[in-house]
């Protein structure tokens, strides 16, 4: 068990600590992992030789797997910071590591308040390899292995996160990189749901949200911003909750025979579900003066996706079949219609009614309306 000194900071209600540890503890306890990563991919032939830093030593301290979403190793850049370290330490006017890296801990830790402040204490860390990921900062941390018999002694500082699920910590590494270091959105974009979240409904949504966002035939098609990053007006977060609660709720009620046959067409669904709501509001779906393409509605049509799903089968029909979604939502063309999403007209008439257009008001009609067919 390693004993770290460390301050316990609460923001909105995540908790998580600062702290620093030595060269060989990060050695011992970080994980190193990339996503695409290969031993050829490093420097080659003369460029190789030349080099300070033992390669294949390195190479073999890397990891791939399929929940690995770092990026490929920038091998310039571990040369660059190695040769910073070893001119901080021969200067000694500057610290090497003067920033924070972030640090995922694989479980729970124990932390034990000191008497006079609550915040500053002890956290404990099992002595485990691998216990501890690098979430930001993994560049300065593998420079850092690269030289670890020379700078032993060598405190880093670190934010350390133990209470994050997979969403969470996805968020916080695409926060990060996206807005501050401009990572190439092509990579974070090109991340399959399956490779982000080990939970089998996130994944799921990400790949269908991605679907919409990406196919040709999609009428969503650049519309999302998937992992906060696109044109698109609408965020991915809130649709993929939408779709995650629906999974669960069907789950629950259906049970799994139910769920993995959703599971196994939502792809097929949704991309025939979207072309039918575009169908049946063509002029708010195309127009600018409407809100047809907002959060609120978009989340409000995912919430009544199963009521469209009964009503297909109902008439004995496959329900992830486009002409099928197209017959159940008909009624809303006629009976709704696109001025209900005029953004100057009953959108904002809602709003000012007090409702706000809230998701469930719009779901309410949506769902009243399919009992006409």
């Amino acid at each position: 068990m390693i004993t770290v000194s460390a301050h316990k900071v609460r923001q909105f209600g995540v908790e998580f600590y600062q702290a620093s540890f030595t060269a060989s503890d990060i050695d011992r306890l970080v994980q190193f992992e990339v996503l695409g990563y290969g031993a050829a991919e490093g420097p080659r032939g003369k460029a190789r030789r030349r080099s300070r830093i033992n390669w294949e030593l390195l190479e073999r301290r890397i990891s791939r797997g399929e929940g690995a979403f770092q990026r490929p190793l920038i091998h310039r850049k571990i040369e660059e910071l190695l040769q910073y370290y070893r001119e901080c330490q021969e200067a000694g006017n500057l610290p090497a590591i003067p920033g924070a890296v972030i640090i995922i801990a694989e479980r729970r830790l124990q932390f034990t308040s000191g008497a006079a402040n609550p915040s500053l204490g002890l956290l404990k860390i099992p002595e485990e390899p691998g216990i501890l990921r690098a979430l930001d900062g993994q560049h300065r941390l593998l420079a850092l292995h690269a030289a670890a018999q020379e700078l032993k002694g060598l405190e880093v500082p670190a934010v350390v996160f133990d209470n994050l699920d997979d969403r969470q910590v996805v968020e916080l590494f695409v926060t990060i990189n996206a807005k501050h270091t401009r990572l190439n959105p092509s990579h974070l974009i090109s991340l399959a749901g399956r490779r982000l979240y080990t939970d089998e409904n996130q994944a799921l949504a990400h790949d269908i949200i991605r679907g919409l966002n990406e196919a040709e035939s999609s009428p969503l098609r650049g519309e999302i911003r998937i992992l906060g990053v696109g044109r698109g007006k609408v965020s991915q977060a809130p649709l993929a909750d939408e779709i995650v609660e629906l999974l669960e709720t069907v789950q629950k009620i259906g049970g799994a025979g139910r769920v993995r046959e959703l599971r196994e067409g939502a792809r097929r669904f949704f991309l025939n579900y979207f072309k039918a709501i575009a169908a049946a509001f063509p002029q708010a779906w195309v127009g600018r003066k409407y809100s047809i393409k907002t959060g609120t509605a978009l989340r409000a049509f995912i919430r009544v996706s199963p009521d469209v799903m009964a009503a297909a089968r109902e008439s004995k029909k496959d329900p992830f079949d486009a002409a099928a979604i197209r017959q159940a939502v008909s009624p809303w063309s006629e009976r709704i219609g696109d001025s209900r999403f005029e953004t100057e007209g009953s959108w904002r008439q809602k709003l000012a009614g007090g409702t706000r257009g809230t998701v469930e008001t719009l779901v309410r009609e949506l769902r009243d309306t399919l009992r006409y067919r």
